[in-house]
């Protein structure tokens, strides 16, 4: 499972388009998402309550506190959501310890209400958390103390003998209806694969739960089953993370591919860099620098998996070793080509596209004083490996090719070895 924050516009959008398949009624949601490519005459003719009613404006990039730090604006027309949006477009802010350009915001209704209920639910290991409390708000951590948590364990129905207490304390004329809304809610967080769904606060328009303030999470691996009912969902960088030209590109690639290819750089100017296939296994390389105590000088992260075709694996390689070997320094570097042992990954196929991509860098490769360490097991091992060595000598760059014989931390410890040794 992978955790993957989306934009508040995009939790009320699938609250709102799939509400009804499970409870058979409407959900009064309207918003709007405005970045700077928004022409808010459009938006006024696709969205015409917008034009008329009064709003809320807020950034929708992925953090809280909003109200508490003056982010927020109630009660606007559209032409003072606009100078507001405008106003702060682009504008770096600081929240929670991160510096970044607000680019996207949401406007929505302006609801008057004076009830604001808490609700939330989490997937974890065994099934899943359901926390609701009838004091929610931005004072919602003050009153924890009111917060009632349930656990409804994997494949368990949820009745609503399961729900009661969470809303035994509620009156009459509200229990029955908000008892139904957590049950919707939980179905239609299991149905399209949420992992984490919060609304504080929701209330009450017109007699129907409305959602005022929502985050949600959804497991990206369920993508392939999920994709129709998703519709056009983004998963934006956290926030204050922007993506350098290179990370885009490999990001690009990733969307075009049935395979998995995935490249973070963590420092420009590090001396260790890794071309790994596998998630579990580019996680272990990473963490093993990490723990030998030279995290500080690693590049990067990279993961190819799925069995990406060799033109794929030609350009994501291009991409990591024109990083690796950017700016010399006459200081020694070190490139981890590894792996765990395939499954099904034709390793001397996915070889053929590294293989290329170094006779096409030699000479960055030996500007940079580049030594590689490759270590890889499963299909046709033997024959890509046999690759690797031959192009050593046909290059002449130091190239040490191991099998699964050799550990994937040995190989780690060995790369630190040669960027540590005398010049």
């Amino acid at each position: 499972m992978a955790r993957k924050k989306i934009r508040e516009y995009d939790s009320k959008r699938l609250l709102r388009e799939h509400f009804k398949r499970f409870s058979g009624r409407d959900l009064p949601i309207k918003s709007a998402q405005v970045t700077e490519s928004t022409d808010f005459n459009e938006l006024a003719e696709k969205e015409p309550l917008l034009a008329s009613a009064k709003l809320v404006v807020k950034p929708d990039m992925l953090f809280g506190k909003r109200g508490k730090s003056g982010l927020v604006a109630l009660d606007l027309d559209l032409d003072q959501v606009a100078e507001f949006i405008q106003g702060r477009l682009g504008k770096e802010v600081e929240m929670g310890g991160c510096k970044g350009p607000i680019t996207t915001f949401i406007i929505e209704p302006f609801i008057p209400h004076d009830q604001e209920f808490y609700l939330n639910i989490v997937s974890e290991r065994l099934g899943c958390s359901i926390s609701f409390s009838e004091c929610g708000g931005i004072e919602i951590e003050e009153n924890w103390d009111k917060v009632k948590t349930i656990f409804v364990p994997t494949s368990a129905t949820f009745t609503s003998g399961d729900c009661a207490p969470l809303v035994a304390t509620l009156p009459s004329e509200i229990k029955g209806e908000i008892e139904e809304f957590i049950q919707v809610v939980f179905a239609l967080f299991q149905d399209l694969d949420f992992t984490f769904l919060e609304m504080n606060p929701f209330t009450f328009v017109d007699g129907k739960p409305y959602p005022l303030d929502m985050r949600g999470e959804l497991d990206d691996t369920a993508a392939f089953k999920n994709f129709k009912k998703w519709g056009n969902i983004e998963f934006p960088m956290p926030f204050g993370r922007v993506m350098s030209p290179s990370e885009s590109f490999v990001h690009g690639l990733d969307e075009k591919t049935s395979a998995s290819l995935k490249f973070t750089v963590l420092n420009p100017k590090g001396r260790i860099w890794t071309l790994v296939a596998g998630g579990g296994a580019s996680v272990i390389y990473a963490d093993t620098v990490g723990d030998l105590g030279y995290a500080s000088e690693l590049g990067n992260y990279a993961e190819y998996s799925g069995a990406p075709n060799e033109e794929e694996v030609l350009r994501y390689a291009r991409v990591v070793i024109d990083c690796a070997t950017a700016d010399p320094d006459g200081h020694k570097r070190a490139l981890v080509i590894g792996g765990g042992i395939a499954n099904f990954t034709d390793v001397a196929a996915t070889f053929n596209g590294i293989i290329r991509t170094l006779k096409e860098k030699e000479s960055k490769l030996k500007a940079a004083r580049m030594s590689i360490y490759v270590r890889r097991g499963g299909p046709n091992y033997h024959r890509g490996l046999a690759k690797m060595r031959a192009l050593g000598e046909e290059i002449g760059i130091p190239i040490e090719v191991y099998g699964p014989e050799a550990t994937m931390t040995g190989i780690c410890k060995q790369a630190i070895e040669c960027i540590t040794a005398a010049a």
